[in-house]
């Protein structure tokens, strides 16, 4: 499992591995009943303490998206259509506030905005 970890960001490092491993479960590369590597064994791949591979295990568990037994592992949860939907419900949030705040600055009114995503949208059910 590829995790890549950065100095320079302004997440904590455990947030960088939880949205790492979310996205892998969102994107499909990691699947349903798919195990995780052991706290112990990302840590050491990633250098870092066993705490914080701990603490985003536990923050994946919360959430719903793994799923951890005592001495077997933690695992990748059946999928939840609607933890999913809202996930990424979640996400397209965010990127729509990032195209706001841009469009903003770049002094285009809501009806090209609108516009702009109608036409993106109609492209993509072609």
């Amino acid at each position: 499992m590829d995790i890549i970890i950065s100095n320079n960001s302004t997440s904590p490092i455990y947030e960088q591995i939880t949205t790492q491993i979310k996205e892998m479960i969102l994107n499909g590369v990691l699947k349903e009943g798919d195990a995780l590597p052991s706290m112990r064994s990302l840590a050491k791949d990633l250098r870092i303490s066993i705490i914080t591979t701990k603490r985003a295990y536990e923050e994946l568990e919360r959430d719903g998206f793994i799923e951890s037994f005592t001495g077997r592992g933690s695992f990748v949860r059946e999928a939840n259509s609607n933890l999913l939907r809202e996930e990424l419900y979640c996400q397209i949030q965010a990127l729509l506030e990032e195209t706001c705040d841009k469009a903003a600055m770049a002094g285009l009114s809501l009806e090209e905005l609108t516009e702009t995503l109608t036409l993106i949208h109609q492209q993509r059910e072609q």
